[in-house]
C-alpha cells in the first residue's frame, strides 16, 4: 500500500527513493555546496532539501544506512530521529561518526533513510496501581544475556 507524501524540494536536492521493490526505506541524500568532513566522534547536522507533508496519523523516521553504519561507523545519533506530521521545516540528519577514520560526506550521497509508520497517540489516564507480570520492575538486562 502507498500512502501519499506530499512534498517540496531545493534546487538541486534530490528526491527521497527507495532502492529496491522490497525496501522500507526511502534514501535521503545530502544537498552541500562543499564536502563536509565527519572526524571520528563528531556530528554535524546535514541538509537534505527536502520539506514533506506527512498525513495525519503518520509519522517519517530517519534512520542509518547499514552500509555506512557497517563500513564505516556513521550512524543517525537520534536514531530513529522521528519527523512529526505537522512539522514543516527542512530534513535534517544528525549524523555521527563512530568509526576511526575521517569521512568526507559529499553532495548527493545517500546518507540515511526515510520510514513511513502509522502512529497512534495514547489517552494516559492515572491509575492506583499497575497490573502485575513476571518480570515487574526489572530493568535494563533483568531478563539476562540467554
Amino acid at each position: 500500500m502507498a500512502v501519499t507524501v506530499n512534498f517540496t524540494r531545493t534546487d538541486g536536492s534530490t528526491i527521497p527513493s527507495y532502492q529496491t521493490e522490497g525496501a522500507a526505506g526511502a534514501d535521503l541524500c545530502a544537498l552541500l555546496s562543499t564536502p563536509v568532513t565527519l572526524q571520528p566522534f563528531e556530528r554535524k547536522l546535514v541538509p537534505t532539501g527536502i520539506f514533506v507533508e506527512i498525513p495525519a496519523g503518520f509519522e517519517a523516521q530517519v534512520r542509518p544506512r547499514s552500509g555506512l553504519a557497517l563500513k564505516h561507523g556513521i550512524s543517525v545519533l537520534n536514531s530513529p530521529g522521528t519527523i512529526d506530521a505537522d512539522y514543516r521545516g527542512e530534513i535534517g540528519v544528525v549524523l555521527i561518526n563512530l568509526g576511526s577514520d575521517p569521512f568526507v560526506i559529499e553532495n548527493g550521497d545517500r546518507i540515511a533513510q526515510l520510514v513511513l509508520s502509522a502512529v497512534e497517540r495514547a489517552l494516559f489516564i492515572p491509575a492506583g496501581n499497575l497490573s502485575d507480570t513476571v518480570r515487574g520492575a526489572g530493568g535494563y538486562g533483568s531478563t539476562g544475556k540467554k
